[in-house]
């Protein structure tokens, strides 16, 4: 992978920066590759570089440019006078080590359940939250580290204003002209180095003097200095009457070219330098969910003196070559740019006017970068913010909610060829099969591990805030499918080995928890939900949801496949196989919807954010157009009924849903919807200035589940097949893809005109039999072919590394 500055970001400074030094031979020859590198982007890459720009500084929160390397995330507003740098760390949360289960749950479930039966479930939904959810806590918040403030003093006047966030690099960049100086600010967190650097510059020498210092919204911080360094120290909250017990430091130098540095009372300040670099390093005493013994003042010590070890040239090249390693795998083009000069909130405002197939490029390529920097193997996963958040308190404490959203956030993992960034989501899987372990057995009297719709750091499995949302015991099951995926989409044979205990675990308990329906004679899982949406009898506790049965479905089903692969046996097996015969099959309702209870009490007029019984169409493969085609008439009438505008995330969701109906046109549709400006945070849905995801207000899942989604419409392969451009709308009638990737170990290139597909390249990296379906007849391989449901289908027998090209016949 090319470790040079693609095109949004050579510059006569970027240059510069590498003769700090006497020149050698070495950097003419890096000088000349960089921009010959930008010559040729700029001659294939017709879209042109991606980027977010604006004219003017942020003013809010969800105007600022996120930066971050998994551990940092630093949110960077631009302002010229006294710029902001909001700065999160991913270990400050509230609280300390623990475990929420309710010891009263294992008396008081029988008979909610009774209640359930007896028809009372506005009953049985009051008894659950008195008895079944915690008693103790319901997670604690994420919360921000503080603010990095750098004044410039007599700079409150200036022009030429413009600050950017590069897609292609990951930098932050702010240019202007103030008293016929121009300045320029670089920001960065360093995918190599666990800090965020700012590199100041101008075109003048002796012209950058500013003050820097830290400030925390966390009571009682200390703050100093050290030599030449600036240090803020402090413990995070106590919460719901958990004593916070996470200590953290940070710590900020500089380096300078020329001018003075000194540090005084919490004060860095630079005279008169030619240019300068910032370091900011914070750390906790965070170790492991039940481990917070490490020491933040010695490491924040030792990842300082590491990053300014090394010059800022060397970094940013390390830095962005870590970035592009993960970034330049995937390329989408749909066209020229047709609007190069409106700003990237202007483009939002106009985006259904316009048509801006640019702007879908830069939004796909957005999710992918938002993904590279919030989930490096080894960190914690995103949670429902990302790593970005500057409340104490936020909206649902920022945890990690496990009936959509977490899961959501790794949808466009594998496809978008980002796939060991899934590490920290199966790191968490494995910690709350052991904590959901002790819950399980204190709540349920049952083996294996539970986890209902919420964690947090601690790895909490109990059941989480009321009844009407947390009492829901199947999150297990959604997690272990992504461990299943990963497995589908690389064929790592020893990293199922390594997970196939966690799966057989997760279906040990529900299997143990499942009932007979005293009616229908039916295996359910009851007391559950179908996830935060009441049905008509004034409550959501019900039994045998539909969500519910396609989890169980897929959870067991997976097991038993696993197992045979593996060559492993397990007692366990015959008795998935019985609650498997006995599950309640998905249901057509009275007015053509998919039903979302096992009775038929589906609201027409029902526009709930939550689409839960829609799972089994997306992201699973149990419906579909092509080989359940009633059931998919039927999700279809439900996702008509329950409307395109909702929030963020679930228009997300929904061009999913309709990518897997194969109408790429309303796919396209809800992206306009998604693709919605929204400056007022009480707005229903849409995208904020910064493309950050509205709820409102930000979660970040959204922005992952439409990347996800802009995926699907382009290649699918959930079901033994390679479908090549499955829905692709009427308005990208040209354009190409490199580098998706598709079950079964397959990387896929593609490209098409007047909306007909016309060259693909799908290299095996496990080689074995490739399906492929088209609309279009294809040539160039030896490979069986037939046709069914109207489309072209080709076998070819791969190798191992093979491509195979071809071609529109």
């Amino acid at each position: 992978m090319s470790h040079y500055p693609t095109t949004s970001s050579v510059n006569k400074q970027d240059i510069d920066m590498m003769f700090a030094e006497k020149p050698t031979i070495g950097h003419l020859v890096l000088v000349i590759l960089i921009l010959l590198a930008a010559m040729c982007a700029q001659s294939t890459q017709a879209a042109g570089p991606h980027k977010l720009w604006y004219d003017r500084p942020a003013q809010l929160w969800t105007e600022a440019l996120p930066i971050g390397n998994g551990r940092l995330g630093g949110m960077v507003f631009g302002n010229v006078a006294t710029d902001r740098i909001q700065l999160n760390e991913e270990t400050i949360w509230a609280g300390r080590p623990n475990n929420n289960a309710n010891p009263e749950a294992l008396e008081y479930l029988p008979k909610v359940r009774q209640l359930v039966w007896d028809g009372r479930y506005k009953e049985a939904q009051d008894m659950a939250t008195a008895h079944v959810q915690s008693n103790t806590n319901h997670g604690m918040p994420y919360q921000p580290f503080g603010d990095l403030y750098i004044s410039f003093p007599g700079q409150e006047d200036y022009k030429h204003y413009y600050r950017e966030l590069s897609l292609d690099s990951a930098r932050a960049i702010t240019t202007y002209q103030a008293n016929g100086i121009e300045y320029r600010r670089e920001y960065i967190a360093s995918l190599a180095t666990n800090t965020i650097a700012i590199r100041l510059t101008a075109n003048k020498k002796g012209a950058i003097t500013l003050n820097a210092h830290l400030t925390s919204p966390h009571a009682d911080v200390l703050i100093a200095s050290e030599g030449k360094e600036i240090v803020l120290s402090g413990t995070t909250s106590n919460h719901e009457g958990l004593k916070g017990k996470v200590t953290f430091t940070g710590r900020a130098t500089a380096t300078t070219v020329g001018g003075k540095l000194t540090s005084k009372d919490g004060v860095l300040s630079i005279t008169n330098a030619d240019e300068a670099v910032i370091y900011v390093c914070i750390a906790t005493n965070f170790k492991h969910y039940d481990d917070i013994t490490g020491n933040d003042t010695i490491l924040s010590k030792q990842q300082l003196r590491e990053a300014i070890s090394q010059d800022y040239a060397t970094m940013r090249r390390e830095h962005t070559g870590r970035y592009q390693q993960y970034f330049n795998r995937v390329a989408l083009d749909l066209g020229s740019d047709r609007f190069p000069k409106l700003t990237t909130d202007e483009r939002v405002l106009h985006f259904k006017e316009n048509n801006d197939a640019q702007l879908v490029e830069t939004y796909f390529q957005f999710g992918r970068y938002l993904l590279i920097c919030t989930s490096q193997p080894g960190c914690q996963p995103p949670t429902l913010q990302g790593i970005w958040n500057d409340k104490m308190f936020p909206n649902w404490d920022s945890k990690y909610t496990t009936n959509i959203n977490c899961e959501m956030n790794y949808w466009p993992a594998e496809v978008t060829n980002l796939s060991e960034l899934t590490a920290p989501l199966f790191s968490l899987i494995d910690d709350i099969s052991h904590t959901g372990h002790e819950s399980a057995r204190i709540m349920y009297g049952a083996d294996g591990w539970v986890l209902h719709h919420n964690t947090d750091i601690w790895r909490v499995t109990g059941a989480i805030d009321k009844a009407p949302s947390g009492l829901w015991p199947t999150g297990g099951a959604w997690m272990c499918q992504h461990l299943w995926e990963h497995w589908l989409y690389t064929g790592d044979i020893s990293f199922l080995r390594k997970v196939y205990p966690t799966m057989v675990e997760a279906a040990r308990f529900l299997n143990q928890i499942m009932v007979r329906h005293p009616q229908k004679g039916y295996w359910v899982i009851c007391p559950s939900l179908s996830p935060e949406n009441p049905h008509p009898y004034g409550a959501s506790t019900a039994a045998g949801v539909t969500m519910d049965n396609q989890l169980v479905r897929d959870l067991f089903t997976h097991v038993i496949e696993a197992g045979d692969l593996l060559g492993e046996t397990t007692t366990l097996t015959d008795s998935l196989r019985d609650k498997l015969s006995g599950l309640p099959p998905m249901q057509v309702g009275r007015w053509g919807q998919l039903q979302e209870w096992l009775d038929d009490w589906d609201n027409p007029n029902d526009t709930h954010r939550h689409v839960s019984h829609l799972y089994g169409l997306y992201p699973s493969n149990q419906i579909s157009p092509l080989t359940t085609p009633a059931l998919a008439e039927a999700a279809k009438t439900s996702l008509i009924h329950r409307g395109d505008p909702s929030t963020g995330w679930s228009m997300g969701w929904k061009v999913c849903l309709w990518a897997r109906l194969l109408d790429g046109n309303h796919a396209l549709k809800l992206i306009g919807d998604q693709l919605t400006l929204v400056r007022d945070e009480k707005k229903k849905g849409g995208t904020y200035s910064n493309l950050f995801d509205a709820h409102p207000p930000f979660q970040i899942d959204g922005n992952f589940g439409c990347t996800a989604g802009i995926a699907e419409m382009l290649l699918q392969s959930h079901d033994g097949t390679i479908h090549l451009l499955p829905a692709l709308p009427d308005a990208w009638r040209d354009g190409s893809i490199t580098g998706l990737r598709a079950r079964g170990g397959y990387e896929t290139d593609m490209e098409w005109k007047d909306g007909k597909l016309k060259r693909t390249t799908i290299r095996s990296t496990n080689g074995g039999i490739l399906r492929i379906r088209s609309s279009v007849r294809l040539k160039g391989a030896h490979m069986k072919s037939s046709q069914a449901n109207g489309y072209h289908i080709y076998e070819i027998k791969t190798k191992k590394g093979q491509s195979i090209v071809l071609f529109e016949n």
